[in-house]
């Protein structure tokens, strides 16, 4: 292509989503483990084994599950005011000062590099919120968003375990393959994005985030 040629509008969806959710993408995803530090202090997580059966807990049972919710309402979402409201649910069900901070701060990060690039004019969403408001405005399919939102998820607490613990790459892959494929069954699950079904019963996951915020050395920001 010449320089200076038009770039053209349309876009292949997968690839939209690949850059957002990229780990190149200016959200700063790798500094936070999501608690996961805090776990492996306290000799909760200690292996590849526990590690792949905590990520599960938190896909199904935690943040994955509510960022799915969340995601879909944001995309369901007609008006500025519902929007609002959605990112208020997502502030009041984060459980604890760095779960808050996490999301916040990803989607503060998310919000300036797609009003930047996409004209999409968000205002300061979490995360999940930004990410699905950002999909429907650029009519991108609400189970591709999800699943590709989720494995990002998990592909970036896979490697946070890597960091903190003896688990190789091609253990780590293997992991995120097996917890991968639970992926399409949250999504359709929480494909309606009903708001009244958030929850949380990962109570070892949220404790060891608050815990996190007290940790003398780490080297995450959650």
């Amino acid at each position: 292509m010449a320089t200076g040629a038009r770039i053209p509008m349309h876009i292949d969806p997968v690839l939209t989503l690949a850059q957002w959710l990229s780990p190149a993408f200016p959200v700063g995803a790798f500094a936070y483990s999501h608690g996961l530090e805090a776990a492996v202090e306290a000799g909760r997580v200690r292996d590849g084994a526990t590690l792949k059966d905590w990520l599960a807990t938190v896909l199904w049972h935690g943040a994955g599950h509510n960022d799915a919710l969340l995601l879909a309402a944001a995309w369901h979402a007609e008006t500025r005011a519902e929007l609002d409201r959605i990112d208020a649910s997502a502030r009041a069900f984060a459980a604890s000062r760095e779960r808050l901070l996490e999301s916040a701060q990803q989607g503060r990060a998310f919000c300036i590099v797609t009003n930047a690039i996409w004209d999409g004019g968000f205002a300061d969403y979490t995360y999940p919120v930004a990410v699905g408001a950002a999909a429907a405005r650029e009519a991108l399919p609400l189970p591709l968003t999800q699943a590709m939102y989720l494995h990002a998820f998990l592909s970036n607490l896979v490697a946070a375990g890597q960091r903190l613990l003896p688990v190789g790459q091609t253990e780590g892959q293997a992991m995120l393959r097996r917890l991968t494929a639970r992926i399409p069954a949250l999504a359709e699950a929480t494909a309606k994005g009903d708001l009244a079904r958030l929850s949380g019963t990962a109570f070892l996951t949220d404790i060891a985030a608050m815990h996190h915020e007290t940790q003398t050395t780490r080297i995450f920001r959650t």
